[in-house]
This record gives structure tokens, C-alpha cells and sequence, in this order.
């Protein structure tokens, strides 16, 4: 049987932009390395002003970003000077090392007319040995990334390996990363090669275990259970994990296994030793007010930006 079901709450990232987060959670910090989910969209109606989705340039430590579309498409801009755009089926990961910023830009007027926005963001916590790395961006295209088909399944392989698919992403520690389709019917078991694993689906509903489990839930499971899914209808879902790194602190974008260490980044990101992008340095999320104790157990940190 699952260990524990985490609903999404919905977190707002910019102006015009409201998310469905999963982790952290209070009762389930981490999955494996990813210690933050979030699904934005599907965004079908768009405010008169586009930009108005935008998330500023905001800073990171101590953690990789991986953004992923199931639609639409976003500019990355980060302070290494990197412009990408990522388009549906890529993968950006951006890795913050001792520090980066990076901003998120919505400037396809034509977003609606082609179906919309889908995004999915997670971040992997990095181990010790890694934390201080200077920063790196990749990006990997769609053919890159191995699919999977037979009846009533397809998968694509994010990241990581499992089911026997491996790819060239380059990750710090054990871990897997997957998008799943199913048709009606379609039965699929947990993959094994990882302790700790999570389903969150995105649309649609599965059965496991006799239990039926819908849009918008986490399903995290014990370790090394087997389980089947089915999906009762047809069904959209990225299963992830690895093997857990030991605790680590976060507060607002920042992840460290140090509290010093976060407590240095707000300093750095106040006095400009975390630069902004080159080519989008005009504005700027400013430190949220330090009012809370960094990953406190009792009160939440400002909420965190993708």
C-alpha cells in the first residue's frame, strides 16, 4: 500500500501564474533527491497582458532545476547568459551550484492559439561533495530522450534510468524521472531499480492496490514496494525517485545542507554577489522578509519561486 497521499495547494510564482505544488510537504520533505514539484497549467485563458505570467530573475543554491512542457513554450535566462527557449518534450537542467539566478518568460503571444501552456518544474537536491560546483545549464532536446511504447503505454525517460532506459542527462546522484501515458486499462508496475518513488498524476485517475487515485495527487510509495497501476481512464502521470541524500534545509528558492550556508545566500543575493542575467537585468524578486528561521519544522519559509 502507498505510504502517504500528498494533495496539490496551489502557490502563486508570478502576477498571473498559480501552481499546483507537491513538495515539499511537511510530512514527506523529499522523494528520493527531489525536494520540490510543481505543475503549472493547463493554462487555456491568458491574461491581456502575457508577460504578466513572467517570474522574475530570483536566485538559487544548493540544487538543480528541471523544467519540463507537456505545452507551450517558456525563455530561460539565467546569469551565465544562457537564453533558451524549451519547447514540449525538452528538458532544461540548470544546476546552482554555489549560485545562480535565472528568470522564466512567457513572450509567445500566440501561446493560446497553440494549445496552451503545461509545465512541470522539479528540483533535485545535490550531494554534499557537489554543493559548491560553479553553476551549469543544459538543455536536451526531445530526440534525446528515449520513449517507450507498447499497448496502451507510452513513456518518456526524463531523466535518470529505469525500466531498463537510460539518457545522456547529466545527473549528480541515483535517480529516475519519467512522463507516463496510459490508455483506459493499460497496467504498468512500480520500477525497481530506485528505493523511493512517487506517482503524481497529472490528469486522468489509476487504480492501485484497489484504491482509485486522481488529478492532482501524489502517491508517495514505501520503499521497495512492488505495485501495479492501472489507469481507469485515460491517464497523464510522471513517476519519480532515487536514493535520499540525508537532510536538507530550504528556504525560499535556496537548498543547502547547511543552515549557515542559506543564511549566506540571502546575504549574497541582497548585496548582488549572486548576479542577475545579463540579458534580464532590469527587474528582480527581492529577499522576502526574514522572518522565519530557515526550513523550520513549526513555521513555513517564504514560498519558493521556480
Amino acid at each position: 500500500m502507498p505510504e502517504l497521499i500528498i494533495e496539490a495547494r496551489e502557490a502563486a510564482i508570478s502576477d498571473h501564474l498559480v501552481v499546483k505544488r507537491l513538495l515539499p510537504f511537511r510530512q514527506k520533505r523529499m522523494v528520493g533527491p527531489f525536494i520540490f514539484l510543481d505543475h503549472a497549467g493547463p493554462v487555456t485563458s491568458f491574461p491581456r497582458r502575457i508577460t504578466s505570467l513572467d517570474v522574475l530573475p530570483h536566485p538559487h543554491i544548493g540544487l538543480s532545476t528541471v523544467t519540463y512542457l507537456f505545452s507551450g513554450n517558456v525563455t530561460h535566462r539565467d546569469s551565465l547568459g544562457v537564453e533558451q527557449i524549451i519547447h514540449p518534450g525538452e528538458v532544461n537542467w540548470m544546476t546552482a551550484g554555489k549560485g545562480i539566478s535565472h528568470s522564466e518568460r512567457f513572450e509567445d503571444p500566440a501561446l493560446l492559439q497553440k494549445g496552451g501552456l503545461e509545465m512541470l518544474q522539479t528540483w533535485v537536491a545535490l550531494p554534499k561533495s557537489v554543493e559548491e560546483n560553479d553553476p551549469t545549464f543544459n538543455n536536451y532536446k526531445a530526440g534525446s530522450l528515449p520513449v517507450y511504447t507498447d499497448t496502451g503505454i507510452w513513456m518518456r525517460l526524463i531523466a535518470g534510468n529505469a525500466y531498463g532506459l537510460k539518457n545522456d542527462v547529466a545527473i549528480h546522484s541515483p535517480l529516475f524521472y519519467l512522463h507516463v501515458k496510459l490508455e483506459p486499462g493499460a497496467k504498468m508496475d512500480l520500477p525497481t531499480e530506485h528505493s523511493e518513488r512517487a506517482i503524481y498524476i497529472a490528469s486522468g485517475s489509476l487504480e492501485i492496490s484497489g484504491r482509485t487515485y486522481s488529478k492532482g495527487q501524489m502517491i508517495v510509495f514505501s520503499k521497495n514496494e512492488e505495485s501495479t497501476v492501472m489507469a481507469k481512464m485515460k491517464t497523464e502521470y510522471i513517476i519519480l525517485g532515487g536514493e535520499p541524500l540525508g537532510e536538507r534545509f530550504i528556504w525560499w528558492n535556496f537548498v543547502s545542507s547547511s543552515k549557515e550556508r542559506i543564511e549566506q545566500a540571502k546575504n549574497d543575493w541582497k548585496t548582488g554577489k549572486i548576479i542577475l542575467p545579463p540579458n534580464d537585468n532590469e527587474e528582480f524578486v527581492p529577499l522576502p522578509e526574514n522572518r522565519f528561521k530557515p526550513a523550520s519544522s513549526d513555521v513555513p519559509p517564504p514560498e519558493p519561486l521556480s
